[in-house]
């Protein structure tokens, strides 16, 4: 049985989001009519990280730590080329990336921090060991202040207007209007607004990452970014889809979602 805290935290939406966007991220997928669940859903370098952030978080660790040592221990799980050389050497720095891959990881600071001011502090600690370019940092701080906005029941509209306002993002358009022309990218300026569009436009968090997908880009992270945001603002993940995805789950991916579900519980 999962326990309810783990059913209501958020970072359960986000790996709920990567594990089902995993098998559409080279798809080109353009409908939200797709099955949910496929014997090759598995969680990926999003899932990795997000709880390498976690565990940061927990246990004190500092982030260029945390993140060496999850990826060393799933070696395979997807991760960009730049990545995979910073992770394999012990003393490397930033490389000024802009990529998604500091937003996709951000979603545990949006639930652990109290404050506005503490959430962007501590997205921008956490992006800039790999990710120092502004679109980086800002990329990570707008996924993990989507998060915090939601659980604390800021009104949609004004999520939106916030992020515009911080970030720069034009977040007046609809899907409807991005999916025919939108292909696949990772920069966090070109797929993180849309993927907290995905969640302004939904009503649960199935939709949301359904809609996330369907723009056909790089599905996994913009549904692990959309379900985030969207567990935040449902108050959690249905139990049965948190039992599908738990099952497909590590046991050390299980313990420190537990862990941090304890840490910084979520009403549900």
């Amino acid at each position: 049985m999962i326990p309810d805290s783990v059913l209501a935290t958020p970072i359960l939406g986000a790996l709920l989001g990567d594990t089902i966007g995993s098998v559409h991220e080279w798809a080109k997928t353009k409908s939200t009519d797709f099955a949910l669940w496929s014997p090759k859903s598995r969680p990926t370098d999003d899932s990795v990280l997000t709880c390498a952030t976690a565990e940061a978080l927990l246990a004190g660790v500092a982030y260029d730590k945390a993140y060496r040592d999850w990826a060393r221990r799933y070696p395979n799980a997807g991760y960009g080329g730049a990545f995979r050389r910073w992770f394999a050497s012990d003393d490397a720095g930033p490389y000024g990336s802009w990529g998604n891959g500091s937003a996709m990881r951000a979603s545990p600071i949006g639930v652990a921090m109290t404050t506005v001011d503490d959430v962007l502090a501590e997205a921008e600690r956490s992006a800039i060991v790999t990710h120092d370019h502004a679109e980086g940092i800002k990329g990570a701080q707008a996924a993990a202040l989507a998060v915090f906005l939601a659980r604390t029941r800021v009104p949609k509209e004004d999520i939106r207007r916030e992020i515009a306002a911080r970030f720069g993002y034009d977040m007046v358009r609809t899907l409807d209007e991005i999916r025919p022309g939108y292909a696949f990218d990772v920069s966090c300026q070109g797929s993180v607004p849309e993927a907290l569009l995905a969640f302004l436009e939904s009503n649960s968090t199935e939709q949301a990452i359904r809609l996330a997908i369907s723009l056909g880009g790089d599905a996994d992270t913009q549904a692990c970014i959309a379900g985030a945001a969207a567990a935040a603002w449902e108050g959690g993940v249905p139990d049965p889809l948190a039992r599908e995805l738990w099952r497909r789950l590590p046991d050390d991916m299980r313990d420190v979602v537990e862990a941090f579900a304890e840490r910084y519980p979520v009403q549900g």
